[in-house]
């Protein structure tokens, strides 16, 4: 990586720009509690469920995060944008733009993306799954963190933006 700062966008545009040749992105869920991560496939068709990790101190966090991205040779980061239901931006968005900005040392490009109805459309997928509640509790970060990676994916290939 050079010297210059990864690029933190809003903008589908930019952060395709960004990645030309596509490749795997990394999709998280903060929670106050754990991280929700999801991962794409090097197309950008599709996202997965990944791991949910707990959430601790920033540095163990970029650790992990490091990790897996290195792991599985993530091109990018999209990180959920928890704006408010009016579109308004509360603490939890200052919050989530902090930590995309913690996480420029990882040197990948990183897309903040709305995440409303995110955490609802992946319980209604667990309910319909049929998972149990404590199943669901288990699941519903690293599913809502695919939900937010599924959305971006879409966007970023057909041109939503």
């Amino acid at each position: 990586m050079d010297d210059a700062a990864p690029l933190i966008t809003t903008s589908a545009i930019d952060f395709r720009e960004a990645l030309p040749n596509g490749g795997v992105l990394l999709g998280l869920d903060l929670g106050t509690k754990t991280i929700g991560t999801a991962l794409s496939d090097a197309g950008w068709r599709f996202a997965s469920p990944g791991k949910t990790l707990p959430r601790g101190k920033f540095a163990r966090d970029r650790a992990l995060l490091e990790a897996l991205a290195r792991e599985r040779s993530a091109a990018g980061i999209v990180l959920g944008l928890p704006l408010n239901m009016d579109g308004s931006e509360g603490p939890r968005v200052q919050s989530a733009r902090a930590y995309a900005r913690n996480l420029a040392p990882l040197g990948l490009p990183v897309l903040l993306w709305d995440e409303r109805w995110s955490t609802a459309s992946a319980e209604r997928d667990l309910i319909a799954q049929d998972f149990s509640r404590a199943k669901r509790a288990e699941r519903i970060d690293s599913h809502a963190a695919a939900v937010i990676l599924q959305g971006a994916l879409d966007a970023l290939v057909g041109g939503r933006f």
